[in-house]
């Protein structure tokens, strides 16, 4: 920092120009495209459908609205657009609206570029220091998005004609930056008016003051499509006035949302504890949230957020978790008899429409689905009757919390179809937990395939499989 510019005249002197914040998210937008990197990182399942979409509002230049339901990404998008930015950007030191010091706007910085010249003083701001958010709700005052009298500076003897008794509000302190507006239909329609100059003329005005501040800003903004289309909870001047509107979208395919669980969750670790969660595991959790996106059951207006699965993997991993400590095992690996802690983690994340108190069993009834809708992909049909002739001479398989997993592990070396089946699902990862993992889940499909009965104790915590 010690050697960029210090005041104006050495800013000048530096070459260097300013641009609008438009123009410098676009400038930065194309080399990002050229070089081939995504626009957004960390971002998942959009690269087909969200990202085109919000590279031709950049490269247009224009303010933004994404609408989706919860848990679509929709603020992680907008805060890594920040990246976008140049890294430094000069302003008039002490300003509080990031006055351009080509440009100054604020009476501030106008007094002082008239006052100093070209020994005006300049401060850098980081890119990070250049997005506002607020998160919209019906308290939200025009103070608050714009600005209002300050009755502190009026009492130390400004007079309320004075410019300088104004606190500028979020808005305003935004100026050459990013502002975003969270559930943008939730501010009241006399709030969404004072945003229709600073989406149009580019400018705001204080109510009593003759202050027109040409402001510099990018807006982006969420909403709910069933409050900003239907409802009318949003004015139709406002929704004019964003030049894109962007529909977000859940995982299209249960391999995106296991790359988003993995790459999300935060899962139990260290206190001598290895965690291994096998891959089709994490597909049981993923398919179950896609699952509950297509039942009738649940709210889909509420939608089923990816939350929710990133949630349940790390209940699940905290369920085999308890189990290992009680059984004295130092791997932790998710098993079939864990996925019940599901119904109670997703409960609370949806919303079903029974008409009674059905909630529970419908979650169930999803989860059964999942493992069934698993077992079927990764296992080969044919392959399974070696497993049910096993079972022909009345043998019984234990499993769930209170089994280990090397008994598990056992019943496969017993069974040599089911040994075959289980080798193959874990591949060449032969730790006893993962095989002990896998026992189940092809007990469990065998069973919901009503080929295997199964019995299962009060507390739900023991099953017993035998032949039907």
């Amino acid at each position: 920092m010690s050697t960029r510019p210090a005041n104006l005249g050495q800013l000048r002197d530096s070459g260097w120009e300013s641009v609008p914040v438009k123009d410098e998210i676009r400038r930065n937008a194309i080399d990002r495209i050229r070089a081939g990197k995504p626009l957004v990182e960390a971002v998942r399942g959009y690269e087909h459908t969200v990202l085109p979409q919000l590279e031709n509002a950049l490269l247009a230049g224009h303010d933004v609205v994404f609408l989706g339901e919860r848990g679509q990404a929709k603020t992680r998008m907008i805060r890594s657009l920040t990246d976008l930015l140049d890294e430094w950007m000069p302003v008039v030191a002490g300003s509080e609206i990031n006055d351009d010091p080509y440009h100054p706007v604020s009476h501030h910085a106008r007094e002082l570029v008239a006052d100093k010249g070209d020994d005006t003083p300049i401060t850098w701001v980081h890119r990070s220091s250049r997005y506002g958010e607020k998160l919209a709700t019906p308290d939200t005052s025009i103070a608050d998005l714009i600005g209002e009298v300050d009755p502190i500076k009026v009492a130390e003897g400004r007079y309320l004609s004075d410019e300088l008794t104004l606190h500028y509000g979020l808005v305003p302190r935004t100026n050459r930056g990013i502002f975003a507006i969270n559930e943008l239909p939730d501010l009241a329609e006399r709030i969404q008016v004072g945003l229709l100059n600073v989406l149009e003329e580019r400018d705001v005005q204080i109510r009593g003051f003759k202050v027109r501040l040409p402001l510099d800003v990018v807006l982006f903004a969420s909403a709910n499509p069933e409050d900003y289309t239907n409802r009318g909870r949003l004015i139709t001047p406002l929704k004019d006035r964003f030049g894109a509107q962007i529909r977000t979208h859940y995982p299209l395919d249960v391999e995106t949302e296991m790359a988003i669980m993995d790459q999300e969750a935060e899962l139990v670790s260290g206190s001598g504890l290895t965690v291994v969660v096998p891959p089709f595991m994490t597909e049981v959790v993923a398919t179950f949230s896609h699952l509950a996106r297509q039942s009738p059951h649940i709210n889909q207006r509420s939608g089923v957020s990816v939350r929710l699965s990133v949630s349940n993997l790390e209940t699940l991993v905290a369920n085999a978790t308890r189990r290992a400590l009680r059984m004295g095992e130092s791997e932790v690996v998710p098993r079939v008899s864990d996925l019940e802690a599901l119904v109670a983690s997703t409960s609370g994340k949806v919303e079903m429409d029974t008409f009674d108190d059905d909630g529970g069993r419908v979650l169930e009834r999803l989860l059964s689905q999942a493992i069934l809708t698993v077992f079927r992909d990764r296992i080969d049909p044919g392959r399974l009757a070696g497993i049910v002739a096993a079972f022909d001479q009345g043998r019984v398989v234990d499993a769930g919390e209170n089994v280990a997993a090397g008994d598990e592990v056992a019943v496969a070396a017993d069974i040599p179809a089911l040994g075959e089946v289980v080798a193959d699902l874990v591949g060449p990862d032969q730790v006893p937990g993962v095989v002990a993992s896998a026992v189940e889940l092809v007990l469990e499909g065998l069973h919901l395939a009503k080929r295997l009965n199964k019995d299962t104790d009060r507390f739900g915590t023991a099953s017993a499989y035998r032949l039907r």
